[in-house]
């Protein structure tokens, strides 16, 4: 079937319009179709970012109000790209790490911290520190990399990074005392042992989820420091030298078998973290009315790791003590780590 000329031109015609339109379809129009957008400020916003006679911060000023708008409407992906691509257009505006920033946020917002993750390394590795509204994008950065990454090798990176560059805004004790563990948990003993004793002075610092930093501080820095000839091989091994002193009344026998590092004495409601328990004594006050007694068999709630074994005989007021055992848990020192020391003594009758 032949069509008329006429007919094939007006086809043309209509179809080189569309082309045209399409052509004239702004770029920008993909940031001002996000649902909820105030179409008509964006387009006035975008159009002072093309006109390209704005200075660095005021170029910073209309690209944080348009971020802040997409923001607004929830849509992380028309954000990311849009910044993303006003730092590949600029690579050398001086505000790129606080858009990067803002990057690594949109990214934690949709659920995707490994990819925020990577962001916050790249503005600590390759951009310049920069102050926003009083705010630091490097302590930002920082921050979110300890919240978000588990491994200890890289948490020590940033840790040192953020004690070296902004001791005046964090809390010196904390990251010191959290510095140690992450060194002890990649059994770097020696760089564990430093940290701590940089963390003593800092003995007040509250340090969430630890609420005996100080005297767990204290006590790796003595275990790793004190020579630790009250440990035996085996439960049997010190029972036996516990129960002789015991038999003979020699208190300075049993004194010498008691642990030198984090010793308590205590009743069953006291924690073992309260200073109190700490406080050493004098057995051979407690042993002067007579011979102390104690049962043949552990209690029967000891285990592999720990032991208990009733005595009796002590005071009028309380004769019943627990002498407390356990495994000492101190990989620091392979030679004496699984070895069993008298850690300890509860007053009274046991809780059942």
């Amino acid at each position: 079937m032949r069509v008329p000329t006429f007919t094939l031109l007006c086809q043309c015609a209509a179809l080189a319009s569309c082309a045209a339109l399409a052509s004239c379809a702004s770029p920008r129009d993909y940031y001002m179709d996000a649902a909820g957008a105030d179409r008509g400020q964006l387009g006035e916003l975008f159009d002072l970012l093309d006109e390209g006679n704005l200075g660095a911060d005021e170029r910073f000023a209309v690209t944080q109000k348009i971020g802040s708008s997409l923001m607004d409407t929830g849509d992380d992906g028309r954000l990311i790209s849009f910044l993303s691509d006003e730092v590949t257009a600029h690579p050398d505006a001086p505000y790129n790490a606080r858009h990067l920033l803002t990057i690594a946020y949109a990214y934690s917002r949709q659920g995707a911290d490994d990819i925020a993750v990577l962001y916050y390394d790249r503005i600590i590795k390759n951009y310049a520190d920069l102050e926003v509204n009083g705010e630091s994008i490097h302590f930002a950065c920082l921050r979110k990399l300890l919240e978000l990454i588990p491994e200890p090798e890289r948490r020590i990176e940033y840790r040192r990074d953020l004690i070296a560059k902004f001791p005046r805004r964090i809390d010196m004790g904390a990251e010191l005392f959290l510095m140690g563990t992450e060194y002890e948990a990649l059994g770097e003993w020696e760089s564990a042992i430093e940290a701590y004793r940089r963390f003593m002075p800092y003995y007040g610092s509250e340090i969430p989820g630890h609420p005996d930093a100080a005297q767990y501080a204290q006590s790796f820095i003595d275990l790793a420091t004190t020579p630790k000839d009250w440990t035996f091989e085996t439960l049997d091994q010190l029972i036996a030298r516990v129960k002789q002193a015991l038999d003979a009344g020699d208190s300075r026998s049993l004194s010498r078998l008691r642990a030198k590092v984090g010793f308590f004495a205590m009743d069953w409601h006291q924690d073992k973290d309260d200073g109190n328990s700490q406080v050493q004594f004098d057995l051979s006050v407690f042993m002067a009315g007579g011979r102390i007694r104690y049962n043949d068999a552990l209690d029967p709630s000891s285990n592999a790791r720990e032991a208990f074994l009733r005595t009796t005989g002590w005071t009028e007021r309380m004769p019943s003590w627990y002498l407390y055992f356990r495994k000492v848990d101190f990989p620091a020192d392979p030679e004496v780590h699984g070895r069993w020391e008298w850690a300890g003594i509860y007053f009274g009758e046991k809780m059942q």
